[in-house]
């Protein structure tokens, strides 16, 4: 049966002079209205012990409009200010009930510099799209069509480090699940192949950092050279911006087409949790973890089966898949990580990675 989910549709746009000021004059706003709210709170919290809710947040903004050091913020639309303490308020929640650290101040150079705004915020008419205090509907390079009939519910607007601007619409979409099959995978993640599956076959990484590595250093040294706060060390962030940009937009393409292809294979899918957060710390292994980016595939994966009607199991982290043999069920003391074969005294012999993919999978079934 087919089922409505909400998704994002992003597209890149190219703002006017006028448009980028406005956006760039929201930005500042939203990330000055978060960080004021979330001061007020942490005072609050650490001097009076009380928790500030989302309402008396809403009623600080409107007493801060009315003053003179920040009745700049009525010159923006107030929605995206009310909609960065609706994230504060939900970063809060995450925090009190353990699913998050506590909130963090938004940085201009660091946050990403973004924008909500809800229905009553924007005009869609025709697939154009004109958003609060603009004359004129954004230049949006539609590179694939909206469903038919659909209507944002909701937009973000963004600008990367690189100074490229994007626009995401919420709509509701009606996706049909696949058809089901038998076919089941075990995924064994790693960093030589980025994905092992239990049918025996490797994923190779395609590693994008380090083909962009000797761009990027060279890059970066250039950075270092130019004078603080100069026009030529500007023009040289964002060449530096668009290298990362570029390997950020290759690697997710490339986890996108082999989640997706994953999922529509496959009716279950089986995959470690891996505490990706503890692994980065050791040194030797941070970068190419890093770019391996397993914490987003596992993030993929995990809407897509959802969207489509398929199944994600995740096994715990402590499973020893790589050291039990999986014809035994015998349980290796040691295994080092540069040993990539090894025998089991019941006679099999296993590739490391194939090994660990196939008791992935069992295990996985298992639980089920």
């Amino acid at each position: 049966m087919p089922r409505i989910v909400k998704r994002a549709y992003k597209y890149r746009f190219y703002p006017t002079a006028e448009q980028a000021e406005e956006l760039a004059r929201t930005f500042g706003c939203v990330r000055l209205v978060y960080n004021k709210a979330l001061e007020e709170r942490t005072r609050a919290y650490t001097e009076q012990g009380r928790r500030v809710s989302y309402v008396e947040s809403s009623a600080a903004l409107t007493a801060w409009k009315r003053t003179a050091d920040f009745a700049f913020l009525s010159e923006v639309s107030s929605v995206p200010l009310q909609q960065a303490l609706r994230h504060l308020q939900a970063a809060f929640a995450n925090f009190f009930a353990k699913r998050a650290k506590y909130p963090a101040f938004k940085s201009r150079k660091k946050s990403r510099a973004s924008a909500e705004y809800t229905r009553s915020a924007f005009r869609w008419r025709a697939g154009a799209l004109t958003l609060a205090k603009m004359d004129a509907a954004l230049d949006i390079v539609w590179s694939r069509p909206l469903p038919a009939g659909a209507e944002p519910s909701t937009v973000t607007v963004s600008r990367d480090p690189a100074g490229r601007w994007f626009v995401s619409l919420l709509v509701e979409e009606e996706i049909s699940p696949l058809p089901p099959t038998a076919a089941r995978v075990g995924v064994d993640a790693g960093v030589t192949a980025l994905a092992t599956l239990s049918s025996g076959e490797k994923i190779v990484n395609p590693r994008h950092e380090r083909a962009e590595r000797r761009r990027l250093a060279k890059a970066q040294r250039a950075l270092a050279r130019k004078q603080k706060s100069s026009a030529n060390r500007h023009k040289a962030r964002l060449k530096v911006a668009r290298i990362y940009a570029r390997i950020t937009d290759r690697r997710r393409d490339f986890l996108h087409k082999l989640s997706t292809r994953l999922v529509h294979e496959n009716q279950t899918v089986v995959i470690e949790d891996l505490a990706v957060g503890n692994m980065v710390k050791n040194h030797r292994l941070a970068r190419a973890i890093s770019d391996a980016a397993w914490r987003e595939l596992r993030s993929m994966l995990a809407y897509k089966t959802a969207w489509y009607g398929r199944d994600l199991v995740v096994v715990d982290r402590f499973f020893p898949s790589s050291r039990l043999c999986s014809a035994c069920g015998t349980v290796m003391d040691k295994l080092s990580l540069h040993v990539r074969e090894w025998g089991c005294a019941c006679g099999a012999h296993h590739d490391r990675d194939v090994n660990a993919a196939e008791n992935i999978l069992a295990a996985g079934l298992a639980e089920r």
